[in-house]
Formats: C-alpha cells, sequence, structure tokens
C-alpha cells in the first residue's frame, strides 16, 4: 500500500510538535490512533521515522528525508484543491496570512481592511509572530502568504512581491544629547546603549547586517521583544533604537521620538510576501498580493531629508 495522505499529515503534525500527545490535539485525533497512523507509515515504508524519547519524540534520518516529500506533496494537493474551488473567481472562503511584527501590526490591518472592502466573501485570518516563525509556518504549509521584511529566501519558499518600502530610522527621546541633530558619526553609537529586538527578527537583523557592513561598532545593547517596549524604553533613557519608520509616524509627527541619523549611512528593506512554492498561488492570494502592493506608501519626507520637528 501506498502512504495515504492522512497519514503524511499526521506524520507531519509529529515532526513539527515533537510530541504525540500535542499532534493529537493538533489533527484531532486520540493518542492511540494517531500512533496506529505513524505506527502503519512506519510498516509501508520499512523504516523507523521517529526515536522515541520519553515523550518527547525526533525524527530518525529517513523521517528528515520523508518530511521534505510530504511537504511538498501535502502542499501540492492544498494548492490543487483551492485552485479547482476558484475556477471561478476569488469568490468566498478564507485566507491565512501570517506577518512578522512590524508589517503585522503597522501595514496589515489597512492592507485587510481594503482587500475584504474589495472581496467581501473573503475572511481573512492574520497571525503575528516574528520573521523565523513565520518563515517556519509557510514551508509547514500553515499559511496562504507570509508577509516579512529584509527576507532572503530559504528552499521551498517563493517570493511573490517586495513592493513595500520601509526604513529603518534611529530614534532617541526629545531630551537626548542627539535630539537636536541631524546627523551624528557612526563611531559615536559604540558609546550609547542599543536597544534590539529579539533572535529571529528580521529588524534584528537587517540592522546588525548593515551596520556590520558599513565597520559600524555596537557598544552596550539590552534585548526587548517588542517594538513598542522599544519605543517606551528611548521615551525613558534606556538607550536609543533603530526601528521601522512605519512604527513611530505618530511619534515623529508629535516629536516624542526624533529622527537622527548616522552620518552616511541609510538602512532600508523591502515587505516581502512568500509562500511554500510546491502550492499553487490561488485567486483569492493573488488578490491579497495586490492589496499589499497597493497600499505601498511612500516615506515621510521629514525622516527621508534627516530634518527634525522643533
Amino acid at each position: 500500500m501506498q502512504p495515504t495522505m492522512r497519514q503524511l499529515e499526521v506524520f507531519l503534525a509529529v515532526a513539527r510538535e515533537g510530541s504525540f500527545r500535542r499532534a493529537a490535539d493538533r489533527v484531532h485525533l486520540s493518542q492511540p490512533a494517531l500512533s496506529q497512523h505513524v505506527g502503519q507509515l512506519e510498516r509501508e515504508l520499512g523504516a523507523r521515522l521517529f526515536d522515541r524519547r520519553g515523550r518527547a519524540v525526533a525524527l530518525t534520518e529517513a523521517g528528515l528525508v520523508l518530511r521534505e516529500h510530504a511537504l511538498r506533496v501535502v502542499a501540492a494537493l492544498t494548492g490543487a484543491r483551492e485552485a479547482i474551488a476558484e475556477l471561478h473567481g476569488v469568490g468566498r472562503g478564507s485566507l491565512v496570512v501570517g506577518a512578522s511584527t512590524t508589517p503585522g501590526i503597522y501595514l496589515m490591518p489597512a492592507v485587510i481592511g481594503a482587500f475584504e472592502r474589495e472581496h467581501p466573501g473573503v475572511a481573512v485570518h492574520l497571525s503575528i509572530a516574528n520573521s523565523r516563525v513565520i518563515e517556519s509556518q509557510v514551508q509547514a504549509n500553515e499559511l496562504d502568504l507570509g508577509v516579512v521584511g529584509g527576507h532572503g529566501l530559504t528552499p521551498g519558499e517563493e517570493c511573490l512581491s517586495a513592493g513595500v518600502l520601509d526604513e529603518l530610522v534611529l530614534i532617541v527621546a526629545p531630551g537626548h544629547a542627539w535630539a537636536g541633530r541631524r546627523t551624528v558619526e557612526p563611531a559615536r553609537l559604540a558609546h550609547e546603549r542599543l536597544l534590539v529586538r529579539e533572535e529571529g527578527s528580521a529588524t534584528r537583523a537587517v540592522t546588525e547586517r548593515a551596520l556590520q557592513h558599513a565597520g559600524v561598532k555596537i557598544g552596550r545593547t539590552m534585548e526587548l521583544g517588542h517594538t513598542e517596549a522599544i519605543k517606551q524604553a528611548v521615551l525613558a533613557g534606556l538607550g536609543v533604537a533603530f526601528v521601522s519608520v512605519y512604527t513611530v509616524r505618530g511619534e515623529l509627527d508629535t516629536g516624542r521620538l526624533r529622527p537622527v541619523r548616522l552620518r552616511g549611512l541609510d538602512i532600508k528593506r523591502h515587505f516581502h510576501v512568500i509562500h511554500n512554492e510546491a502550492r499553487a498561488l490561488t485567486a483569492r492570494a493573488r488578490a491579497f498580493v495586490a492589496a499589499v502592493q497597493a497600499c505601498a506608501a511612500p516615506l515621510p519626507a521629514g525622516v527621508r531629508g534627516g530634518r527634525r520637528r522643533s
């Protein structure tokens, strides 16, 4: 017998969760029924797929090989079902979108609003996490689309759009010594505490790459898990930070935060829309990509020119 689609779905759930109990909850099976599916699959393939380590499980070498093929098979069949269902256009249904923190909080609400006004029969479900998590969910076929910033493609992903330009701007509190300056020398950053996002954040990765490429040394750092926490920490005088201009439009307009440039350094990126390349792109997904591109906004003139408000 050939492995069934249900067996592959169960196998992938166990591989993702690293636990038979959590996988059973995810696929709505009892644990004995899930174990039976895995056992049948192992017998049909003639190989052990998991090493049992108490309550936890890990993929064997054979399991690692199967996971790569199973991801493509499940994604392809899911895409085919969706494509057949949408032969007559966008129609009705749902779209599951994941976004990294910055585009998820500061860009996606406007995109989803515009999309649902144009396509009221489609319900959009938005999940927000850091870029690393969104990428893994795209690869695991848990999302129809992912929206991330400063992204480098990994195997199994396809970039559909990079049409939204973002700039990472250095922000300081109004009482900071740099607040009255248009630019500062890059070497002075080493004497400041730099507030950064957690590992896995695209904002952090893009910032670190740009500073390293420009030869700018970083001194002390403080890691904070959310952009809003970083903004509040800057206001409290705990340090300075590079953040997306989309996250501080209001604060820059009111003067609550001040933008400063490191001389000779501009950090720009695009928000990329990605999906699992094994899945056929549905009419709903294509329409959503178009909505993302339509919501692209120019960077504020005051930030582009390094101008500050008095």
